[in-house]
């Protein structure tokens, strides 16, 4: 425990009228717990900001009103504000003096698809999305996020007396596909404005209690890469199939036997999975058509594991077109979002804090196999670290647990539903720890 943390836990409890303790343990409790008062008296409007954002979502690159509610929040606060950077996020940045500059990132889109959680403030706006009309839906988080983010900003600027540098906020718009993170990039993000010296950044995560937070050191979330496979025949009527190279079953065949390279080609200790999301071809129940388009996803947290992945997918298809004596067919992989990598020091002096502020409800878990472009980020060299926090009823998720219930919904579910105020206030007390953390490793380097 360096003078620096010392002081600002002291004055921390001194404005909540805590004790303070001798120990690092019992001394970030009392921290946790004035930042846990600050919340109750501040939850009321992140409440409010949360439950508007949640009803009134907004799909990738159309999230106007939602970042001007958050630049609004921010501007208040006193960060100087910069819309529109990648389209329609934004970066918050508050400078208070020398020292790192930290980066807490939040999450602006949701998810074309309808909630059917219930609930009274859910959402029932729609947009257009991939020329059809669509509802529109956070049933990713990403509310829960931008509500912890704001909370954040908040008690880490009444702290500004206990810690100096500059806190970069930003709010990234489409991460939902995967593009936001590089849009921003390439609008500047790490020129026009301070690049960091770490990076934090959280998600909500189905299947574990309120009050959880949950890390990885190394690899936290899978690569995703694009698949589009269009198989060729020769089209004629079903009923005269001798007549035809059949595209319909060569797409058939390659769904089930691309599964081979999962089951037999790659190590079974390491993560890889392809995934066919959709089939297009054909127009009639009597017309065999004269081609088939698949995609789909290919997620791996290894690069050798990908190439083997790839290897696997376009021998697969060839052999395919081969059998049915068709012309090959033409395979696109699309290079997409990277595994997110959290850096192993940053991980560990957060660490350090968030188990004396948590206890055994900090936890250690796999990497995960959803995608996060977080990773473009850290790519560009900013160590970082990106941890999760569970969102459902204690009882409920040990009820699942025993077998005695079933599973709370998962992210991406239409039923998806955090407790919000539990939820809310952890992501607050988890991130806003884990930035002092930092602040208090770059004095210890000193």
């Amino acid at each position: 425990m360096t003078r620096f943390l010392a002081t600002l836990l002291a004055s921390a409890a001194l404005s909540t009228s805590l004790p303070v303790q001798a120990h690092a343990e019992l001394d970030v409790v009392s921290l946790k717990s004035a930042i846990a008062t600050s919340i109750e008296s501040d939850y009321p409007k992140l409440e409010a900001l949360y439950k508007d954002i949640h009803a009134h979502p907004e799909i990738a690159f159309q999230e106007e009103k939602t970042a001007a509610k958050l630049a609004a929040e921010m501007r208040a606060l006193g960060f100087e504000v910069t819309e529109h950077v990648g389209k329609t996020g934004l970066v918050a940045i508050y400078r208070n003096g020398d020292g790192p500059t930290i980066m807490v990132r939040t999450e602006l889109d949701a998810l074309p698809m309808e909630e059917k959680t219930g609930l009274p403030y859910a959402s029932r706006d729609k947009t257009t999305w991939q020329g059809r009309e669509t509802f529109v839906a956070h049933s990713c988080g990403h509310d829960i996020h931008m509500a912890s983010w704001v909370g954040t900003a908040k008690i880490l600027v009444g702290l500004k007396d206990q810690w100096h540098g500059t806190l970069m906020f930003i709010a990234q718009p489409a991460e939902e596909v995967g593009a936001g993170a590089m849009a921003m990039l390439r609008e500047g993000l790490f020129t026009r404005f301070p690049k960091p010296n770490f990076g934090f950044a959280l998600h909500a995560i189905g299947g574990f209690a309120h009050g959880t937070v949950l890390y990885t050191v190394g690899a936290g979330s899978s690569s995703a890469d694009g698949l589009t496979i269009n198989f060729r025949g020769r089209g004629g009527h079903g009923a005269v199939p001798q007549a035809t190279i059949d595209p319909v079953m060569m797409a058939a065949r390659f769904v089930v036997d691309v599964q081979s390279v999962i089951s037999r080609e790659k190590d079974p200790a390491e993560f890889g999975v392809v995934s066919i999301g959709s089939i297009h071809g054909g127009t009639g129940a009597n017309i065999i058509p004269d081609d088939v388009t698949l995609a789909g996803t290919i997620r791996s947290y290894k690069p050798e594991v990908r190439a083997k992945l790839i290897a696997g997918i376009e021998r697969t298809a060839k052999a395919v077109a081969a059998m049915s004596n068709a012309p090959e067919p033409v395979i696109t992989i699309t290079e997409g979002i990277k595994a997110v990598i959290n850096d192993p020091g940053v991980v560990a002096t957060a660490e350090k804090v968030l188990k004396a502020a948590f206890g055994d409800k900090l936890r250690p878990i796999p990497p995960v196999a959803p995608s996060e472009d977080y990773s473009e980020f850290v790519n560009s060299g900013v160590p970082s670290m990106f941890f999760r926090i569970g969102v459902h009823e204690p009882e409920r998720v040990a009820a699942a647990r025993a077998g005695e219930g079933p599973p709370p919904p998962s992210n991406h579910s239409p039923l998806f539903a955090p407790v919000p105020k539990p939820t809310i206030a952890t992501g607050i007390e988890a991130m806003t720890l884990a930035v002092l953390s930092a602040f208090d490793q770059h004095v210890r380097g000193k």
